[in-house]
């Protein structure tokens, strides 16, 4: 079985400075490996929310570290200081806007303020880069409803073949005539 390379990238001013434990990065990695049955590798960053220092992680990830996946956490609000998405956008090839519009909606049905999330993914070289929320409640719920489609991504853009533990989460593949 392939090992599957993941990238986390927790984007916090106070966790980057040590004030409080990144514990979304964490849930992150945790969910990964409930999820995924191969081995993992992964490539943990935690760093200010400045879209300049995302951008560069976003594509060390994705250029120099051969991420499948780069998951990351914060900066998806209206706040000021929340740049992810625009970094996610300025480094990408492709955007993905699918994932972003099933995880609001389904949010939506625990908290009316989802509406004012901008989570969005897309494609950077050969990574799949999905944003999530800063909860770690959030973060299980998001990945719950988007990760059946991301197997099936990671394959048409040419990375490592996941496999999932069906008893916790089941990819979708179409059949092959």
């Amino acid at each position: 079985m392939d090992e599957i390379r993941i990238g986390v990238v927790t984007a916090s001013d106070r966790a980057s400075a040590g004030i409080y434990d990144d514990i979304s990065g964490k849930a992150i990695m945790e969910t990964m490996e409930a999820y995924l049955q191969n081995p993992l590798c992964f490539e943990y960053r935690c760093i200010p929310d400045e879209q300049e220092s995302i951008e560069r992680a976003l594509k060390e990830l994705a250029y120099e570290k051969g991420c499948d996946l780069i998951v990351t956490t914060g900066g998806t609000g209206p706040a000021p200081r929340d740049v992810t998405p625009e970094a996610t956008e300025a480094v990408c090839q492709k955007m993905m806007p699918g994932f972003g519009e099933l995880m609001r909606q389904v949010s939506l049905q625990y908290v009316p303020t989802a509406i004012l999330s901008r989570q969005t993914a897309g494609i950077c070289h050969k990574s799949l880069i999905i944003n999530l929320p800063g909860k770690p409640k959030s973060i299980r719920e998001c990945l719950d409803a988007v990760f059946p489609a991301v197997p099936y991504c990671i394959d048409l853009i040419g990375g490592r073949y996941m496999v999932c533990d069906e008893t916790v989460i089941r990819a979708f593949r179409p059949k092959s005539k």
